[in-house]
């Protein structure tokens, strides 16, 4: 047991638990108004803390094991070249979005990871010391508030991963690494199964995938992952946090490759009946680290630990307010939609979009 009387997170996947993780922060918050796309940078932990606290909150009810810290693009680096934070430092914005995650968590029996994401620095100069010096800063920030593991996460070189997994592995807690990247590859041409390797030899606990892909395409780079794993006789853990978006064209650089990037992508969105396929797809993989990421709202989560719950032996606070299947239909008074309170309806459902001139795909921008 942990600090706070609760099992962390090797614990609880060596045991061969569900963690099922959160949802996007980023995404959800500028389409509240607290974050500036473009720039995605978190200043909102400290400009809008309840804004954050919510978001989290909503997260946690819906059966999150994990929350992870708003500090997405929080490198020092990042922020500079954004413009968008003028008064605001990063250590200010890690230390309370740690103190925001840490609040939430202990409503429930929730973990905190402190998260570290790519940086511009890397792209610019691939100068390892610059690089990991900026890792380094926000860990020793994050260690001064005591979270429970870290992830270094929305990576697209195997070689920057590996420099943040390097840095963090020298606080001596867990580490978890996720990349986003497609089943080709990171930007370098690294296949996933290498990619996967790299990570593990430079201690990560934990590797996975997250955002910039559908469901589909991120349950197909981690099983390339795990089989690259196997071929070199190593272990770790598997994670997944998908985009909430569908994105079947699975072009090598994602979703921002996309014309309907950033503001139109709702057409897209992933149904709670999507995240159910989702979820026990993703389990039958192996994996055991199931959340999600850009697009994935609470409810989304909801349909995670729903669609697992025999798995976890529970429910999550807001399946209370959900009939399982859409049960609670029984109760409508139209007989049409009544019929539709059964599993085999929602399950086979093929939803329209409703746009008549629309085609079902697009051309993404790099083909």
């Amino acid at each position: 047991l942990g600090s706070r009387g609760i099992l962390d997170i090797l614990e609880r996947l060596n045991a061969g638990e569900v963690v099922v993780g959160d949802g996007g922060m980023v995404l959800q918050l500028e389409r509240r108004g607290y974050v500036k796309a473009g720039h995605w940078t978190p200043e909102a932990a400290v400009q809008h803390p309840e804004a954050v606290r919510q978001l989290h909150r909503e997260f946690l009810r819906a059966g999150a094991d994990v929350l992870q810290t708003f500090t997405f693009y929080c490198s020092e680096d990042k922020l500079e070249l954004s413009g968008n934070v003028t008064d605001i430092t990063g250590t200010q914005i890690n230390e309370a979005a740690c103190d925001l995650a840490r609040e939430v968590a202990d409503e429930g029996s929730a973990l905190v990871a402190g998260c570290v994401s790519q940086t511009p620095c890397y792209l610019e100069n691939h100068n390892e010391a610059e690089v990991k010096s900026l890792f380094k800063k926000q860990m020793d920030e994050f260690l001064k508030k005591d979270i429970d593991f870290f992830i270094a996460e929305f990576f697209r070189y195997a070689e920057e991963a590996a420099w943040a997994v390097e840095v963090l592995k020298t606080s001596g807690k867990t580490v978890g690494a996720t990349m986003c990247i497609s089943p080709h590859g990171d930007m370098s041409g690294l296949p996933p199964g290498d990619c996967a390797v790299r990570l593990v030899k430079a201690g990560a606990d934990i590797v996975g995938v997250n955002c910039h892909l559908d469901p589909t395409a991120c349950i197909q780079t981690v099983k390339l992952m795990r089989e690259g794993l196997e071929r070199a006789g190593l272990k770790a853990h598997l994670m997944i946090q998908p985009l909430g978006c569908h994105t079947p064209e699975c072009n090598l650089t994602g979703y921002i490759s996309l014309p309907e990037y950033p503001f139109a992508l709702e057409c897209r969105s992933l149904t709670r009946w999507d995240v159910h396929k989702y979820a026990r797809e993703a389990y039958e993989a192996g994996i055991r680290y199931i959340g999600g990421c850009c697009g994935f709202e609470a409810y989304h989560i909801r349909a995670i630990s729903e669609e697992l719950r025999a798995e976890r032996g529970f429910l999550p606070p807001a399946s209370e307010k959900h009939g399982l299947w859409g049960a609670a239909l029984e109760m409508h008074t139209k007989p049409w939609v009544r019929a539709r309170a059964r599993r085999e309806y929602w399950e086979n459902l093929l939803p329209a979009s409703g746009r008549p001139r629309c085609p079902s795909m697009a051309k993404p921008a790099d083909e």
